[in-house]
Formats: C-alpha cells, structure tokens, sequence
C-alpha cells in the first residue's frame, strides 16, 4: 500500500509570497480605478485654473469635460499596452521579476501625478495616468499568472482570487481617503494619488525574500534543482515529489511540441477555444453593467431621500459589500467550481438588472420604489463579486499550459483593459441617448454571456493542465 504525502495548504512563507505578489500590484489597479471619483471637481478646476494662468482665459464647460476624458481614458490606453507586453515581461524576465521591475513605473507616475500641482502642469496629471495604466495593466497579466503557478492545485481558485479581492479592497481605500475630512481637499488631493508609491514600497521590501514560479523555473528555464528549491519554500517541507512529478510531465510534453507562438493562438484548434473563451469570460467582466449601476448608485441614494453625504457613505458601503462578497467567493470557488459561479453571478446580475431597470424607469409612482432600488443596487454589486468580478483574472492561467499561457495572459487582459476604455467611452453618450434602457443593453449582454458560459466553459476546478487540455482536444472543441 503506498502512502501519499498530505496535501500542502496554505502555510507562511507561501502566505508572504501571495501578500508580497498581490498587494503590492493589485492594489494599485483598484486604487486607481476608483481614486479619481471623489476629487473630479477639484482637479478639473485645477485644470482650468491652469489654462487661465497661461492664457488669460477660462476653458468653457465642454473642452474642460474633454480635458478631464482624457485623463480619465488615457489610463486604460496605458493599460491596454501594459497587458500586451505581458508576455513578453513574462517570458523575458519571469513572473517575480517582472513584477518587481513594473515597480519602476510606479514610482515615475507617482512623482508626476503627486507633484503635477506644484508645477501647475496638468499635462503631468495625463501622463501620470498613462504610465500607472500601463503599470496596472502589466500587473493584471503577470501577477494572476504568478499566483496561480505558485499555488497547490486544490487552492488554485481561492488564491486567484486574492486579487480580485485586494482590487475591490483598494477602491474602497480610495473612496475612503477621498473623502473630505481625510484627502478629498484642493491641498490634499495630490497626496491622494501619490498614495499609489505605498504599495510598491511594500512590494520591493517583500517580494525579493519570495522565489520565482517553479513552474517558470522548471518549464521555461529547464532548472529542475532550482525548482524544486522554489516549490520547496513555498510548500515548507520537502515532499513536493507529486507537485514536481507533474510539472515535470509538462516539461516533457512541452518538448514535444514546436515552442508556442502569437499566430499559434489563433490558428491552433487546442488553442483556440480556450482563447475564446478566456476573451469571452474578460468581456463578461467588463460589459455586465457594473460600471453603469455604480454610477447610477449615488443618484438612486438621492432619490430615496438620502443626503449627499448620507448617499457617499452609502456607496462605501456597498464597496465594502463588495469586498466581503469577494472574501466569501474566495472559499466558495474551491467548493462550487468556477462555471457555477460564474453562472450563479451572471444570471443573477442578468434578473436583477431587469428588476433595477423597472425601479428607476417607474421610481416616481411610489416613494417605497426608490427604497427597493438600493436593495437591486446592493444584490447587483453581490452578484458580480461573485464570481464574474474575479474568476476571469485566474481562469486564463488555467485554461494553458506553460508554453501558451503567456500569450494567452497578454491577449485576454488585452481585451479586457480594451473593453474598459470602450465603456468608458461609450457609456456617458449611450446614457444621454436612452437614459435608463441603458441597462436592459446590459440584460441582453448578460443573458448572452451565461448562455455561452453554460454551453461553452469548462469546469477547471482540481484538474490538471493536461485534463483541461484534453478536454479541448474533443471533437466538440475542434
């Protein structure tokens, strides 16, 4: 009879290494995608009172609102060029170090975006937020990537999506210190985006004492005793015979093969429904609507009779609901599997959005309509956390083997950073043009995704890479 070795959990030193991994990157993609909220009408006055002091003149109401789109939008821009590269960082300097080198940028966007006041240059502000983009971007494909080849196969869901978690963590960080009493004044607000050099401090402090992927180590430098090294730290014991067995049956496989290329990924059969559906779930993300019903969230507050201020605080919580759904999405994704929850989130976002619709399109018949509103708004953000809010960023990572997962990594954050400045984009006219039937679009959006997700994903859940790759290579996927 032969006695396997425990299953390793999670333990302190692979603990640090996912603190160190995602805190330090993850963060700043939350942070900066919600730290512009609180201060709009400060810096926009800072940007108008800073043409007047060159030109004598003010910028009237459209050009100053053109002005502050691109600030806005720029940062997807760099984001979308970030998440292309990743492959490449990825497979030139390896998942820890490119992390580690991404830090460089942030500490350039931290001085431009920190001291563009002082210079009274709001041309600083643009450029600050195109390099932390293009930060963020990188981040998204490399640090998912990391923390899925770094994790024992049975905590492979619920370590994927520590980032989505940090993410909505750091939001409601911005949103906190946005507020007035704290950062949210024409002093303090340059404070409030130099804040993003804090976690990358932390991460040049922590992620040096962690080692670098062993899948990396083994299967794109062919170092079997450094590897074993890397997964010995991270699992603290060494019995990682199993772990290592496996990963070295991918080595052999991958020699096999002719090396992976960008064309590959979209001429291979193996390879091209996973891409799709990688792509697929990334869109999920990012046209479900959520974007829409937190805009729409402080204006349905006010209408149920709350105060600005009671309504600001109303929003922090329903982030920090947003959070603790993440929290428990994180232990139920290793109990339910991926395609459930992503069929229970998109579904229910998909009911709710209809229910939310009908609130606002008929919220002046009855004062107790505006109340039900804020429950749809809150079940809504509940819904998305779910699982579409985080599942997408890890799903990638293990739909590929080594050989295509950095090119699979580069190509669906792509799409995803590129979905995000679409919306940013269209979603303001398309709100002027059909106001609230802005969100049956998402319905249909919604209801499209989760007949795909249900006819097309795959359950990943405690497979292995060449369990899902075999599945792919079915008739049905060919």
């Amino acid at each position: 009879m032969v006695i396997k070795p425990p299953v390793q959990g999670l333990n302190g030193r692979l603990a640090l290494a996912i603190a160190a991994a995602a805190f330090g990157s993850a963060f700043q993609h939350g942070y900066n995608t919600g730290v512009l909220n609180a201060p709009e009408k400060l810096i926009s006055q800072f940007i108008n009172t800073t043409v007047h002091e060159r030109t004598g003149s003010y910028l009237d109401e459209g050009t100053l609102g053109l002005k502050w789109s691109i600030v806005i939008s720029i940062y997807c821009v760099g984001g979308v060029i970030g998440a292309l590269l990743t492959g490449i960082i990825a497979d030139k300097l390896g998942r820890k170090g490119g992390l580690l080198w991404n830090n460089v940028t942030v500490l350039i966007a931290a001085v431009l975006l920190g001291f563009a006041k002082a210079a009274g240059s709001y041309e600083m502000l643009i450029a600050g937020r195109f390099v932390i983009g293009f930060n963020n971007g990188l981040n998204a494909g490399l640090t998912p990537m990391y923390l899925s080849e770094i994790s024992p196969m049975h905590l492979r869901g619920s370590i994927g999506t520590v980032y989505q978690l940090v993410v909505v963590i750091s939001i409601l960080v911005s949103q906190i210190l946005g507020l007035e009493p704290l950062l949210g004044t024409e002093t303090r607000w340059p404070w409030l985006l130099a804040v993003t050099a804090l976690p990358a401090i932390f991460q040049l402090a922590t992620l040096p004492l962690c080692p670098e992927s062993p899948k990396f180590i083994l299967l794109n430098q062919g170092k079997e005793i450094e590897a074993q090294k890397s997964l010995t730290w991270l699992r603290g014991t060494i019995e990682v015979h199993d772990e290592l067995d496996d990963m070295r049956a991918e080595y052999e496989a991958m020699k096999l093969v002719s090396r992976v290329n960008l064309k590959d990924m979209f001429t291979s059969a193996s390879l091209r429904m996973p891409l799709v559906i990688a792509c697929m779930m990334m869109l999920a993300q990012q046209l479900s609507g959520i974007n829409a019903v937190i805009f729409f969230s402080t204006k349905i507050f006010e209408s149920a009779g709350l105060d600005t201020l009671t309504s600001q605080y109303a929003t922090l919580g329903m982030g920090a609901m947003n959070v603790a759904m993440t929290l428990i999405s994180l232990v139920l994704v290793e109990k339910s599997g991926r395609k459930t929850l992503m069929l229970v989130g998109l579904g229910g976002m998909f009911i709710d959005v209809i229910l939310l619709f009908l609130c606002i399109k008929f919220q002046d018949s009855a004062a107790w309509i505006s109340y039900v509103s804020i429950i749809f708004v809150i079940l809504f953000v509940v819904m998305f956390a779910t699982g579409p809010g985080s599942i997408p960023w890890f799903l990638v990572s293990e739909l590929f083997s080594q050989g295509a997962r950095s090119h699979a990594t580069s190509i669906a954050v792509g799409v995803n950073w590129s979905a995000n400045f679409i919306v940013g984009l269209t979603f303001s006219p398309l709100l002027i043009a059909i106001g609230p039937y802005v969100f049956l679009v998402f319905a249909t959006i919604l209801g499209l995704f989760w007949l795909f997700t249900f006819f097309k994903v795959p359950e990943t859940k405690n497979k292995t890479i060449e369990e899902i790759s075999a599945f792919f290579r079915q008739r049905g996927y060919n």
